[in-house]
């Protein structure tokens, strides 16, 4: 069982306020740490439980700079076996259409079973990078999975749907799975494994290596125009009402009659 598992290098914002840079068609990075996305995290996991119980490998796929090489190595040291970061300034990667090229220009000449994907990176959250990658390497694929069972050369994964709805299709292999956070638990790095991650290989290329022409994935070949990012303005607020419920009742309503609500 050959496995790809795509992840990627994302800001953690849950803490740093965010502010734009100086061209306001960015965020100031200088800010926030970085890790893992999250539902990456789970598609690293899934990967190496299928590679455990199916005896294959896993390559690691991502598109990043010399610092994600800590997120790799410590993908490598849960259990996948080498990796490949593709680090080039000339990708368009705020469209997941280019990105899904890149990718798949690293893997469409290798011999492949399933390719994992998170279902939504955290920074743009455009959930779209996946079903491209599907497209781009001719494969079925299915999105936000939440169980994967492989039997007889075919998937079967049970998706998530809208109103916590399940549904299962089946499809033949190869394929591109998108996987969403939930699936399974997943693992530390124990530190043996981190020690061996440090011997296994990462390779690092760019597009002149992949043989992608610059113009199929640059800014210019992109259909997406980022003009520009703004903080939203807050222009209201949400009051809490205090008292008891009588009192409450009271103070609802004239605040209804005062806004012509009612």
């Amino acid at each position: 069982m050959k496995i790809f598992t795509c992840i990627k290098y994302v800001p953690d914002t849950s803490e740093a306020e965010v502010k734009l840079d100086s061209e306001g068609t960015g965020v100031d990075s200088s800010r926030f740490s970085f890790d893992i996305n999250d539902a990456d995290n789970y598609a690293v996991e899934e990967s190496v439980l299928i590679k455990e119980k199916h005896d294959g490998d896993v390559t690691v796929v991502s598109i990043g700079p010399k610092n994600s090489d800590v997120m790799i190595r410590m993908a490598m040291a849960k259990g996948c076996d080498r990796a490949i970061r593709i680090e080039d300034e000339r990708i368009a990667a705020h469209d997941p259409l280019m990105v899904a090229k890149v990718l798949a220009g690293a893997i469409k000449d290798q011999e492949f079973d399933l390719v994992f994907t998170g279902c939504m990176a955290e920074d743009y959250g455009q959930a779209a990078t996946g079903v491209a990658l599907a497209e781009l390497l001719g494969v079925s694929h299915a999105a936000y999975v939440k169980k994967v069972e492989i039997e007889d050369g075919k998937v079967k994964a049970h998706r998530e749907l809208e109103g916590g709805l399940r549904e299962v299709v089946e499809i033949s292999l190869p394929a591109v799975l998108t996987i969403q956070t939930g699936i399974n638990e997943p693992r530390y790095a124990p530190i043996r494994g981190i020690r061996q991650a440090q011997k296994k290989e990462l390779k690092v290329m760019n597009l002149d290596d992949l043989g992608i022409p610059e113009g199929e994935v640059n800014a210019e070949a992109s259909r997406i125009v980022l003009e520009k990012l703004y903080i939203p303005v807050v222009e209201s607020k949400a009051e809490i009402i205090e008292g008891e419920p009588e009192e409450k009742a009271e103070k609802l309503a004239s605040i209804l009659v005062k806004g012509g609500l009612v």
